[in-house]
């Protein structure tokens, strides 16, 4: 029988608020548990077995998505409907990656423009890799212009690719300064990602590569230069041409945009078969995702997995651990798809939210993670759950050294079950012939109290199409958590106020210009600045 939303989440809560509901190591005494708590989606395998989710919390989960409607809600966006409420907008990221036809918004054919767009894109990768005459890209933006693009390049990149790629994001001047140096302005290709062309930091950066290619190689290097964007009369006016304008409609993300022209960098550095094989991989997961029932939907049963740890046992970050050097950048990029789109305070009705929504999402890859905050994930006082990515097979030939990376992986995910009790170390420090008095004094340091959660992803291997179907999972699980939650993933209104101050605050920083209204900390700083820098 159906249960409304609010007896669904009563449920969770009353089942949160059981004696052992964190409790982890309880549950696998269950032989069957792994298998049962092993899903499949691709080529990606899940582990959420080392979670206190129960077969009576999942079902309770379960029951929760369908009082909320997820699959419809997912429906809806598939059907190309203006989800994005407050922007009154459709959320299509999907149709960046989907067959000709496939997708439709408002009566119009949203793949044909997509495909279009693809098709002038293969043509301009072919004409300059067959010209022969850059060695490097250099891809100017910030957030999902740079975050998504780098993550991927960083993951896929081999030598012996077509291109070397850049990337510049920070409007710091250093940031410049360490890239220029290395780069001939003869043979670099420059991208400036911005859909509005107008994004300050980006617009800033450009300049300053822009009047970089100028210096050295006069007028001709607007020829260098290729806009991402869809202001066309803003892209003439800084010199870019117009057959190098590639562009993107309103209801492609800039967090959901590597698929777009936004990933040109991708295609133009590591070869279009390389490009085209992510879009690939994200549309297998999307194929699951649109088809696979509540009880199989990968996407879903993760977004589940954290409603239980957020809302239900008040855990409020999650780690990211990829034990893959290329997926160095995958936390980052997960940072913004997650924290930019479930960081809200009100509902889609505008109301304000009764629960928690977004965690801290943080990471780094293994093992320079286990050197670093792992121990407070040991031991720290706050459980922090942890999504550990295993890639089954490297592209190298060090054996040793990937069985080593694997066995790491394992062995956090198995320790943070396990913990570690007074017997154990007790029966450990008696062994090593340590007095009575020493084992008593550093027991309690050495306990690790065991039942942290985390979740075990397996890749067969690190290409193309697994990182597309790895980035596509985490995708559909961010639409679902918003579903759940009830806020709308898709607009970013809180990141405006900030820029909106900066632009004002500018011209203050001048030399000799007077300073306006502010709190009287923000005064002195900007006094203080003036003071040091000699204004």
């Amino acid at each position: 029988m159906a249960v409304s939303t609010e007896a669904a989440w009563a449920r969770v809560a009353e089942l949160a608020r059981a004696p052992a509901a964190a409790a982890i190591r309880p549950l696998m005494a269950d032989p069957a548990r792994a298998a049962r708590f092993t899903h499949r989606a691709g080529d990606i395998l899940a582990d959420l077995s080392k979670t206190s989710v129960s077969d009576t919390v999942r079902e309770a989960l379960l029951d929760l998505s369908r009082a909320r409607g997820v699959l419809a809600a997912r429906d809806a966006m598939a059907a190309g409907e203006a989800i994005n409420a407050t922007e009154g907008r459709a959320v299509l990221h999907m149709a960046l990656r989907g067959p000709r036809g496939a997708f439709r918004t408002e009566g119009e054919d949203a793949s044909a423009g997509v495909h279009d767009t693809l098709d002038a894109m293969r043509a301009f990768c072919a004409r300059i890799h067959a010209e022969g005459r850059f060695t490097d890209v250099l891809s100017v933006g910030i957030g999902g212009s740079d975050l998504g693009p780098q993550m991927a390049v960083r993951a896929l990149w081999r030598h012996g690719m077509p291109m070397r790629a850049h990337f510049l994001s920070n409007v710091d001047g250093h940031a410049w300064e360490a890239l220029r140096h290395g780069l001939d302005p003869a043979r670099t290709l420059v991208l400036v990602a911005s859909k509005t062309f107008t994004t300050a930091e980006t617009m800033a950066n450009a300049h300053l590569v822009r009047d970089w290619l100028r210096g050295a190689l006069g007028e001709a290097a607007d020829a260098q230069m290729v806009a991402l964007s869809t202001n066309l009369d803003a892209t003439r006016a800084f010199g870019v041409p117009g057959s190098q304008v590639f562009g993107f409609r309103d209801w492609v993300g800039g967090r959901f945009s590597l698929w777009s022209a936004i990933g040109l960098s991708v295609a133009l550095a590591c070869g279009w078969e390389v490009f085209a094989g992510l879009l690939a991989g994200a549309r297998r997961m999307d194929e699951h995702f649109l088809s696979a029932t509540e009880a199989e939907n990968l996407p879903l049963l993760m977004a589940l997995t954290e409603v239980w740890h957020v809302n239900g046992l008040g855990l409020p970050s999650r780690a990211v651990l990829p034990y893959d050097e290329r997926l160095a950048r995958f936390p980052a990029h997960l940072q913004q798809v997650e924290m930019e789109s479930l960081g809200k305070r009100v509902t889609l009705e505008g109301a304000p939210v009764s629960r928690a929504t977004g965690p801290v999402v943080f990471g780094e890859p293994g093992t320079n993670a286990q050197h670093s905050f792992m121990q407070l994930l040991h031991q720290g006082t706050t459980p922090v759950p942890a999504d550990i990515v295993l890639v089954a097979t490297p592209d190298h030939g060090f054996d040793e050294n990937h069985r080593q990376l694997l066995a790491n992986g394992l062995a956090q995910a198995e320790a943070l079950l396990r913990g570690r009790g007074a017997e154990e170390v007790r029966a450990e420090m008696e062994a090593k012939g340590m007095a009575a008095g020493a084992i008593e004094a550093l027991l309690p340091h050495r306990l690790f109290p065991g039942d942290r959660p985390s979740a075990t992803l397996v890749l067969p291997r690190l290409d193309a199409n697994t990182l597309g179907q790895l980035v596509a999972l985490y995708e559909h699980k961010v639409f679902c958590l918003g579903a759940l939650w009830d806020v709308n993933a898709f607009d970013q209104w809180g990141v405006e106020l900030g820029k909106q101050l900066a632009g004002a605050l500018l011209p203050e920083l001048s030399p000799g210009a007077a300073a306006g209204e502010h709190d009287p900390s923000t005064a002195a700083l900007i006094a203080e600045l003036h003071r040091q820098r000699g204004g």
